[in-house]
């Protein structure tokens, strides 16, 4: 896959029409990928069973529309020195939902924040290398975000790494 060029933004999506027309192929190879970003155009067009030209213009194509928009590494946590991780909810002031959520992206240790519908606004994957350092993520970091009203933390006990057969999350706590 080094051959392939970086994309720009993706082609705009004609009106009325929010996601592309995947097949068959097309989701398999999502799905080879999501499972080893590191495979070669070769061994993509071998697990899918099309010709490699097929799947270097459907992988090319797929980038282009932006359905896939890059390629990561999955970490474990615990091994990369963040072994406290906390499912932290938050609710803000309406008014000042896009400042809140710029200047919470700008907070370390905050992997994954999602603005929802419900009884909170954000929910937020925080992981940190102990406790001490969660409270102060919580406590002094995002509490002092202005348009923050107030958290709810639920501490992760044990989220299934390093197996990926187990991923799901034993239990959680609730605190205020």
């Amino acid at each position: 896959m080094d051959q392939l060029h970086t994309p720009g933004p993706p082609a705009p999506v004609p009106a009325g029409r929010t996601a592309a027309v995947l097949d068959d192929i097309d989701r398999a190879i999502i799905r080879e990928l999501q499972t080893d970003g590191r495979l070669s155009i070769r061994a993509l067009a071998e697990r899918v069973n099309v010709s490699r030209s097929n799947a270097y213009a459907r992988l090319e194509r797929l980038l282009g529309e932006g359905v896939i928009t890059g390629f990561t590494a999955r970490v474990d946590p615990v091994r990369a020195g963040l072994g406290t991780g906390a499912y932290v909810l938050v609710t803000i002031d309406q008014h000042a939902w896009r400042a809140v959520l710029a200047r919470l992206r700008e907070v370390p240790h905050i992997e994954h924040l999602a603005f929802v519908g419900g009884d909170f606004d954000l929910v937020m994957l925080v992981r940190t290398p102990d406790n001490a350092s969660l409270r102060d993520v919580v406590l002094a970091r995002i509490h002092a975000v202005r348009g923050v009203r107030s958290t709810r933390t639920w501490l992760i006990f044990d989220d299934g790494y390093p197996t990926e057969s187990r991923r799901w999350v034993s239990g959680m706590t609730g605190s205020r």
